[in-house]
Parts: structure tokens; C-alpha cells; sequence
């Protein structure tokens, strides 16, 4: 009698825990599309602090939309696009969110997000404030934004029309792609992407991350139809140049392609790397001389590195496939404390703003080199004029995190300093923490930097590169950590 009535509540047990099972495990649906965002020629590209004009594509720039979606009471949704651009404005997600929802109705459009891949070589997308473009012969940002909001949006629609039952795999392996570009110098100084073979040379200021991070998506028939790459490098490798041009993603993709499938689409994720360069900082003689022997480019050798970590990844992870498992996609506005504006800020800005107004109606030439950097200064003196206004301004960012099975995906919109990121990986419950960048920027991409770089100073640390700053970076560590435990505790 005992045994009988443990075998009933065992067996009621097991079909609560497969009832409970059920509610948070789902099947997966997937859809992917990638399309082309090269611009019309001529056309300014960003990156520099003076104006270029590209008159040639060097490779095409793409876009590549995902959509992850789970149906019923615990159904989500999650649409992420990639793109080849320096940044993306929190006003062109904005944008592209309202395309998509004209032509999807029904689905909730804070759960797309954009990131960018950081090159250095795409088109200007802020209307305001970046350089004196020439309004006839060279594409014009309006136009090129219009362009880019029609091909972005009918890439989420074509890849929510595409979902399908499918299944994922997560995979980690590793890659030197990117170099902390912070050098610290015996006076206690730091120096951005500056010389090492000084005597005062000392270290590195912060971290570098080589893990390659991966996701392989499935469809019901088992073909590979999206894979994602995230890595902690910056694609800045060709950054100068007067040409359009993907960087390291272009060879990266074409590699992917040509070993798993020409239709695969492939997404480019950057992560935390506000300090960190593919550009080497010593031993570069070594290096290209081992380059130069396998007959590749700088960009190509990259490539080689971080195909080969995907394709390690593939092998071992192929066979542990996930259809049905637990997806979240949270979505919030954060509000980050700026950073403060000193009056020492202040009136240095100013005098400089005030200096490049006047060379600038000396010489209209001259606007070139100093329009960006004058605009970029009077950004500082601007926000020390509404602290007197408001002395506690807050920064709005969007901050997605989400649970697919094991692992966490997490975003912020700035050059994140690679502290940052480390933070989140080490201290997040999720087996592999997938951390985002440049996902969405009202402010041309602005870094948010360690208390360390700030006491080091430098470009990239200095006020007027930082909206926020060390003390907002930790609120967004630890909020994100804090949205991750909730989504693991479920």
C-alpha cells in the first residue's frame, strides 16, 4: 500500500515538473535575412574627426536581421539586426522601429534593437553636427538614412515572414583580434592607441577579452541558416581610409559563407571594446612578417583567426542542438547618471569652440578638419549649461537582456571599456554572457570609461568623449546583473 501510494505521488510529481517544464520551455521559431546598405557614391564617411569623402567601395555593406520568436502564455520575442556602421542613433532605431510596426501591426517594437560593428569607413548618419557635408555631388545624409531605414525594416519583415521551427547551439572559442589601445606611461598618464618603445612605457591600462562567442541556428531540417559572431574588437583595422568599407566582418562573413553556405547569414556582434584596437601595439614587425608569409592582408589575417574559433566552435557544439528551451527578452529604460561637467571643462571648451568659429570664418576650408572636434566640444559646453539647470542630469539608454537556454544576451549603446564587460561575464549566472555594444547611440558612439582611464586622461576618457562615466558604467553592470539573476531565478 505505502509503495503504491509513493509511485503516485512520484508520478504526479514528474507530471508537475513536465507541466512546469512546459510553461518556460518552447519551441523556438528563427528567421534571418541580410541585405545590402552600401550607399550611392560619392558619400562622407565617419570615424575621423575630419571629413572624408569616399569615391569607392572597397566591399559592400550589409545588414543582417534575425528574429527569435517562442508562441503561447510564455511566448517572446526578440529581433536583432547587425549592421556595418560606425554607430547607430537612438533616433534612426526609433525609425526603423516605426517601418517595421506599419507593416507588422502586432508585434511589440521595443523588441528590436540594432547594433553596430564600429567600422570606421561607412556612411555619416547623424544629421546634425558631424561634418559640412557638400550639399551637390556627394549622397546626403537625409537620403542615405531614408535608404537605410527602407532596407533595414523590409529585412525584419522578410525574416519575421521567414520564421520557421528551428533549433540553436552556443559555443566559445578564441581569437586575438583586439589589443587594449590604453597606454600607461611612468608619470602615471595614459596615452590613446600611443607609442610602446619609449622608456616611459609601463603597461597596459585595462583588459582585453579574445573569447569568440558563437550561436549556430538551424532549421527544421537540420541546415545552418544564421550564425553569430561576437568578439571585443572594434572593426577599425582600414579605420582611415577614403573608401566604404566593412573592415574585418567583410572577409569574417565571406569566410562563413564559403565554408558552411552562401545563403547563411551572418550577424557581427562587437563586444565591450571602448579600449581595445585590432591595430597591434607591439611585436608588429613579428606579426606581419608571419602575415606576409601566409600572403594575407591585416584584415584577412583577422578574419583567418576568427573564422578558425567558429569553425572549432561548429565542430564541437554541432550535435548539441536546442529546439525547445527557455527564451526572455526584457527590455527597459535605463537611466545612467551622466558624467560632470567641470567648470575647468567648461571654459576650455568654450575658448576652443570659440577659436575654431573664428579660424572657420577665416577660412571655410578649414571647417574640414575642425567642424566635427568644434561640435564635439560644444556638446561639453552645452551640457555644463543645463547641469546649472538640472545638477543630477540622467542619461536614457535602452537595455535589452535576454535568456535563450543557457545563455544571456545583453546590450548597452556605448563604446564600453572592456572592464565593464568582464564584469558582467564574470559575476552573470548564465553559462555564456553575450555582451553587445553600440546598440543604439544618441552621441556618435560616446566611450564609457574605467575610473582608471579617467585618472590616466586621454581621448576616449576625457569629458568630452564620456556622457557617462565610470560611476554610471557600474549602475549599468550591475543592473544588467540584476535583470540576468531574475531571469535565471525563474
Amino acid at each position: 500500500m505505502v509503495n503504491k501510494i509513493l509511485k503516485k505521488l512520484v508520478t504526479v510529481a514528474c507530471l508537475f515538473l513536465l507541466q512546469a517544464a512546459s510553461v518556460v520551455a518552447s519551441q523556438l521559431f528563427i528567421g534571418s535575412r541580410t541585405v545590402d546598405i552600401s550607399p550611392q557614391l560619392p558619400v562622407a564617411v565617419t570615424g575621423q574627426f575630419h571629413l572624408r569623402i569616399a569615391e569607392i567601395a572597397e566591399t559592400p555593406l550589409i545588414a543582417t536581421a534575425m528574429v527569435l520568436e517562442t508562441r503561447g502564455a510564455e511566448g517572446d520575442l526578440a529581433i536583432m539586426v547587425s549592421c556595418d556602421a560606425l554607430y547607430i542613433p537612438t533616433d534612426l532605431v526609433a525609425l526603423v522601429r516605426q517601418a517595421v510596426k506599419k507593416q507588422l501591426p502586432d508585434i511589440d517594437e521595443n523588441k528590436i534593437f540594432l547594433n553596430a560593428t564600429h567600422t570606421h569607413t561607412a556612411p555619416v548618419l547623424a544629421l546634425e553636427g558631424e561634418y559640412l557635408i557638400p550639399k551637390n555631388g556627394v549622397t546626403q545624409v537625409k537620403d542615405y538614412r531614408d535608404f537605410f531605414v527602407d532596407k533595414v525594416s523590409r529585412a525584419i519583415v522578410e525574416a519575421w515572414e521567414d520564421r520557421a521551427p528551428g533549433s540553436v547551439a552556443w559555443g566559445m572559442g578564441y581569437a586575438v583580434a583586439g589589443y587594449n589601445r590604453r597606454i600607461v606611461y611612468s608619470d602615471g598618464t595614459s596615452g590613446m592607441s600611443s607609442k610602446t618603445d619609449l622608456p616611459e612605457f609601463r603597461s597596459f591600462e585595462g583588459s582585453e577579452d579574445h573569447n569568440v562567442n558563437t550561436l549556430f541556428f538551424w532549421d527544421e531540417k537540420g541546415k545552418l541558416t544564421t550564425v553569430v559572431v561576437g568578439i571585443a574588437s572594434p572593426s577599425q583595422e582600414v579605420e582611415g581610409r577614403y573608401a566604404v568599407n566593412a573592415d574585418y566582418w567583410h572577409p569574417v562573413r565571406e569566410g562563413i559563407k564559403a565554408k558552411y553556405g552562401e545563403d547563411v547569414n551572418v550577424l557581427g556582434w562587437a563586444a565591450a571594446a571602448g579600449d581595445i584596437t585590432p591595430h597591434m601595439r607591439y611585436r608588429k614587425a613579428a606579426d606581419d612578417r608571419m602575415r606576409n608569409l601566409r600572403n594575407l592582408s591585416r584584415v584577412d589575417e583577422l578574419a583567418r583567426r576568427i573564422n578558425l574559433a567558429v569553425d572549432e566552435s561548429f565542430a564541437a557544439v554541432a550535435a548539441e542542438r536546442h529546439s525547445e528551451l527557455i527564451f526572455e527578452h526584457h527590455v527597459e529604460e535605463l537611466l545612467l547618471p551622466e558624467r560632470w561637467v567641470t567648470e575647468k571643462n567648461y571654459l576650455e571648451a568654450k575658448a576652443f569652440v570659440q577659436n575654431a568659429k573664428d579660424q572657420i570664418a577665416e577660412d571655410p576650408k578649414a571647417a574640414d578638419a575642425l567642424y566635427r572636434m568644434m561640435n564635439w566640444q560644444d556638446r561639453t559646453v552645452k551640457r555644463y549649461e543645463q547641469q546649472l539647470e538640472n545638477p543630477k542630469p540622467m542619461y536614457p539608454m535602452d537595455l535589452h537582456v535576454i535568456r535563450l537556454g543557457d545563455i544571456a544576451i545583453c546590450t548597452n549603446e556605448f563604446e564600453l571599456f572592456s572592464d565593464f564587460g568582464i564584469r558582467i561575464m564574470a559575476r552573470s549566472k548564465a553559462l555564456q554572457t553575450f555582451v553587445i555594444q553600440l546598440a543604439g547611440s544618441s552621441d556618435w558612439g560616446s566611450y564609457l570609461p574605467t575610473q582608471r582611464a579617467v585618472n590616466g586622461g586621454a581621448y576616449s576618457a576625457i569629458i568630452h568623449s564620456n556622457i557617462v562615466g565610470p560611476h554610471g558604467g557600474q549602475v549599468l553592470v550591475d543592473r544588467t546583473l540584476e535583470v540576468i539573476d531574475q531571469l535565471w531565478d525563474k
